[in-house]
């Protein structure tokens, strides 16, 4: 037997998966299309209620969605040091070199943001 007849049909079902939702949805959104209700028009705010804006409550603050990204940066650059610990002994001075590196290139970044107040919440 071939070996890629298991990577074929791995691909094949994730096509066959991925054509199977999209008829899905479009034939249950056909089925739903015409129900509208008050709570199907309205925003989900975490299961509470949405208030309108305040007076001049002006813009939400894009300072939260900052901070958000800031983290998922970093931490998906930390995720980066796991395999590196991992084969530590093996990749000898080069390795320690080449993560040292990387090190100083993702903390150069955060100690930019920290000292222009990007992690103040005030």
């Amino acid at each position: 037997m071939n070996p890629y007849v298991p990577l074929l049909v791995m691909i094949l079902v994730a096509i066959g998966m991925a054509i199977a939702g999209i008829v899905t949805s479009e034939l249950l959104g056909k089925l739903t299309a015409n129900r509208f209700n008050k709570v199907k028009n309205l925003s989900y705010e975490c299961g509470v209620e949405p208030t309108p804006a305040a007076e001049g409550a002006g813009r939400f603050p894009v300072k939260y969605y900052i901070t958000a990204m800031i983290f998922i940066i970093f931490d998906i650059d930390v995720m980066f040091l796991y395999p590196w610990s991992v084969t530590f002994e093996q990749l000898g001075l080069w390795g320690l070199i080449d993560m040292l590196v990387f090190l100083v290139l993702m903390t150069l970044p955060f100690v930019f943001v920290w000292r222009r107040g990007g992690l103040e919440w005030d």
